[in-house]
């Protein structure tokens, strides 16, 4: 299979919007708190393949049933790129970046099944989901970008290259804190948005300093992701070239949708329903945002001045 044939493509995309479904299954899982749903068995379910009708079991049972289907698509979209490894190194790259990652929040996800973990464990499985999504959506990327005659973007300083990389981690942080708010089961820790308990600065407790950590966390980020969109707008202003401007404008929409969308789900935390869904978007959102920030971290290391 070529890799830029069209059953290649649509192997690449099946991969990576299986990924991004595992990754709201999982986020599913969570927020139902059906992790338990199936026992301490795996990969059984309570001791059978087949599992008695629970809410919790049919819910924790049809993720592993997900991953375990999209694992062998990404297996083979992995095996297909092997064989251009030496001639399409970064699509190699990215081809195995999913699946590494991939086996790696599966086993995280047995382990988590048949031995308790703690919160601060529990939380790194979301991000390793994330950067598997991340990894899938860049062979995608690559894809399009290798069809598409576009102008390369304006070789960057490395300084540039370093803070788009310094972003791209200090996101992942912010993702784990959230992750850990979840499985901490703290979420309510701070009432009211944008103040926590109805202040700029709370009265800390266990459940509030982590939440505030994290609203504080996002707005630096929020101010990270806007200094970037000002410098690549003034380093790509004198060439005429606005590819990477663009790509920053995208993230800062995003990063903006994303706090807002944790506002809304501050607010829902009384209705459980409203609540599950401000959920799903809300890790939908850093999903996509995280996904950005990622390509445009990598673009702006490929096109640094040497």
């Amino acid at each position: 299979m070529q890799l830029k044939s069209t059953r290649y493509r649509i192997l690449a995309w099946a991969s990576f919007i299986g990924m991004f479904i595992v990754l709201i299954a999982g986020a599913i899982v969570t927020q139902t708190d059906s992790g338990r749903g199936c026992g301490s068995d795996w990969p059984l379910c309570n001791g059978k393949f087949i599992p008695a009708y629970t809410l919790e079991s049919m819910i924790e049972y049809s993720h592993r049933m997900i991953t375990g289907v999209v694992g062998l698509l990404v297996t083979i979209t992995f095996f297909c790129t092997w064989r251009y490894r030496k001639l399409y190194r970064e699509a190699f790259a990215y081809a195995s970046g999913t699946l590494i990652f991939t086996i790696i929040q599966a086993l995280m996800g047995a382990a988590a099944v048949m031995w308790p973990q703690q919160p601060a464990v529990l939380a790194l499985h979301f991000g390793i989901s994330l950067l598997a999504v991340a990894s899938s959506m860049l062979l995608v990327v690559w894809l399009h970008r290798s069809r598409k005659l576009t102008p390369p973007p304006v070789q960057s300083t490395p300084g540039l290259a370093v803070f788009a990389w310094f972003i791209w981690l200090f996101c992942y942080v912010v993702v784990y804190l959230g992750a850990y708010i979840r499985h901490l089961k703290v979420g309510g820790g701070c009432r009211g948005w944008p103040l926590c308990n109805g202040k700029i600065i709370p009265d800390f407790t266990k459940a509030s300093e982590v939440v505030f950590a994290h609203r504080l966390a996002a707005i630096v980020l929020l101010i990270l992701i806007f200094v970037w969109f000002i410098k690549m707008r003034r380093f790509e202003s004198r060439s005429n070239i606005n590819v990477m401007s663009k790509a920053a404008a995208y993230t800062l929409f995003c990063v903006i949708l994303q706090i807002v969308s944790g506002g809304w789900l501050t607010t829902t935390f009384q209705n459980a329903n409203e609540f599950f869904f401000a959920s799903l978007v809300h890790n939908t959102l850093v999903t996509i945002l995280f996904s950005l920030l990622t390509d445009n971290a990598i673009r702006s290391w490929k096109h640094r001045r040497k």
